[in-house]
């Protein structure tokens, strides 16, 4: 498999324009003030289908669309944000999609997946979801990983791409880790542009994942418990290539623990106005738990928030422990 590259980001950055939308990079007062740096928040949670996803979505189907005729079916595995990224795009283009999910999927991203026209189709747990869609491409089917495929890397490295725009003097950034994607195309991009950035990836303590990898040097089995970062919990595929991009560009993987990431959702509803789904508010926990030992004071942080599609229910449990403040 080919590597993408920071030329491949630029490209994609034209590809999707019209798909995914441009999202603000705004400061956080109380973040700044708790790590005593600037740090700034890239709004992925106001995507168009409500997470970064529909970036490399939108860059994979479009490329597929060239040597693919309209009415073709594509597949994927998820947790529900790549697939609602993957149904948007495939509308856009002709296409129909299939997308094999946990039955723990939260309700809201369901009902826009439905709402999107695509097919569902329940596993038991996300690694049960990736078998069943990957026993579709023994039997033929398109598949497009939600983290593992080159353009979907490209497609996630345009947000890196517009923070830079937006704000050159970012110095650091901080993004949630599930399957490693989104670390990878901000990884590509920040080397190219600011090569002596520092980057952190935050993943869940739930899911352990790259923090197994790192550690035994190449992808491993980890157990996989429930979490609130639901959009980062699961198995890597053994092949991806985002455990040597991370491995080789990455500075840091902290994992993050529950308590962290509640608080974090919290704190953003509260002080900032923003609903955030666990995997965003992983990020924000990272900074919450980790900062002192991290020592980012003076710093210039980027970091991104993810995506918003969080049932209302979660909302509600998060906040009511603060609903007096």
């Amino acid at each position: 498999m080919t590597l993408p590259t920071y030329h491949d980001v630029v490209l994609a950055s034209g590809r999707i324009a019209g798909t995914a939308w441009r999202t603000p990079l705004v400061p956080s007062t109380w973040l700044s003030d708790l790590v005593g740096a600037e740090v700034w928040l890239k709004l992925e949670s106001v995507q168009s289908t409500g997470s970064f996803k529909i970036r490399g979505a939108a860059n994979a189907v479009s490329r597929l669309r060239e040597s693919h005729p309209a009415g073709t079916t594509v597949t994927t595995a998820s947790a529900g944000n790549h697939g609602l990224g993957l149904a948007a795009a495939a509308g856009r283009f002709g296409m129909r999609a299939r997308v094999h999910m946990p039955a723990s999927a939260p309700e809201t991203k369901r009902r826009g997946l439905l709402r999107l026209g695509a097919t569902i189709v329940d596993a038991p747990t996300y690694d049960a979801a990736e078998a069943q869609a990957q026993d579709e491409v023994r039997r033929g089917a398109t598949f497009i990983s939600a983290y593992s495929h080159p353009d979907i890397i490209a497609g996630a490295g345009t947000v890196a791409l517009e923070m830079l725009e937006d704000n050159t003097h970012l110095d650091t950034f901080v993004v949630p880790l599930g399957g490693g994607g989104l670390l990878s195309g901000t990884a590509i991009v920040a080397r190219a542009l600011a090569p002596k950035s520092f980057l952190i990836g935050a993943e869940a303590e739930a899911s352990p994942v790259f923090t197994g990898a790192l550690a035994a040097g190449r992808p491993v089995t980890v157990d996989v418990r429930p979490t609130l970062a639901d959009g980062l919990a699961g198995n890597m595929e053994s092949d991806t290539p985002t455990f040597g991009i991370v491995r080789d560009l990455v500075d840091r993987v902290l994992m993050v623990d529950e308590t962290s990431i509640d608080e974090a959702m919290r704190e953003l509803i509260l002080r900032d106005r923003l609903v955030v789904e666990g995997a965003s508010a992983t990020a924000v926990g990272a900074l919450l738990q980790h900062h002192r030992e991290l020592n980012l004071r003076g710093r210039r942080i980027g970091v991104i928030l993810s995506g918003s599609n969080v049932d209302g229910n979660v909302i509600q449990r998060v906040i009511s422990p603060a609903a007096t403040v």
